[in-house]
């Protein structure tokens, strides 16, 4: 919504135990990693400011693991000195359509990292979505869904939590070991688990190996079976760049074939 009403009493935040955010199935930080990303860092804004028109919002109730408080900003937060984010009810936009066009013209390029933050609270939010997608590339913003009041409010301590981390302490940490390595890409083909990957490296002795034997071969290893040994071999031997030219020739021919079968 575009203004909110609340309570004075909620104009400050007290830090409770953070939810999970798993309405999307997003692998957001704990509570504990927020909050020692939060700890105070000199010359810097060490709390989220919120717009006074965000009063009422429920959102505000799920930013427990840093700090907030009101003040007189374009955007509806701001989480740092050169990021803000807008937030948005799909229900909302849907009934006010112009709205956010006039926040974004407002925002123009005041922050080096700008948020759209959409509640998805209706039941067919698709079309609406892809309106919104194509105006973030217009706007040089970021979207973000959030499925619930919990998971908005997650993401909006998140972004100020960790605010001046480097960006590998939020990637997908991996092993360097080459058994490791092995393992994790024998058990992306479809079918095949990590006891077959052990397997599999305990007969042939290494990957290079593994990929030159034969479908009989792979069918031989104890467990595997002929099914797993097919889908294996296939996918050694499939190309790893897709053939466009060839693609485009076939789409080509099957359009000329359509023309005289007409």
């Amino acid at each position: 919504m575009s203004e909110f009403r609340q309570n004075p009493s909620d104009e400050i935040s007290v830090p409770h135990e953070s939810v999970s955010g798993e309405s999307s199935g997003q692998h957001l930080p704990t509570s504990e990693t927020v909050t020692a990303a939060a700890r105070l860092i000199p010359n810097q804004i060490n709390y989220i400011i919120v717009s006074p028109k965000q009063r009422g919002n429920p959102v505000l109730k799920f930013i427990r693991s840093v700090p907030w408080e009101f003040g007189d900003i374009v955007p509806d937060y701001q989480l740092g000195m050169s990021a803000c984010a807008l937030y948005l009810s799909l229900r909302y936009h849907n009934l006010n359509p112009n709205y956010i066009h006039e926040r974004l013209k407002q925002l123009a390029s005041s922050y080096q990292l700008r948020v759209l933050l959409v509640q998805v609270d209706v039941k067919d939010p698709y079309h609406a979505l892809k309106e919104l997608a194509k105006m973030c590339i217009l706007a040089d913003c970021t979207l973000i869904l959030a499925f619930s009041h919990e998971e908005a409010g997650r993401y909006l301590e998140t972004y100020k939590a960790f605010e001046n981390k480097p960006a590998d302490l939020i990637m997908e940490k991996t092993e360097k070991n080459y058994l490791a390595k092995v393992t994790e890409a024998l058990t992306s083909v479809n079918k095949v688990n990590k006891t077959d990957s052990a397997t599999l490296l305990s007969t042939f002795m290494s990957f290079n190996k593994i990929v030159e034997a034969s479908e009989d071969e792979l069918s031989l290893c104890p467990g595997l079976g002929p099914q797993k040994a097919r889908r294996l071999h296939k996918v050694f031997r499939q190309p790893f760049l897709k053939d466009f030219k060839k693609s485009d020739n076939t789409n080509g021919q099957d359009k000329s074939s359509n023309k005289e079968s007409s």
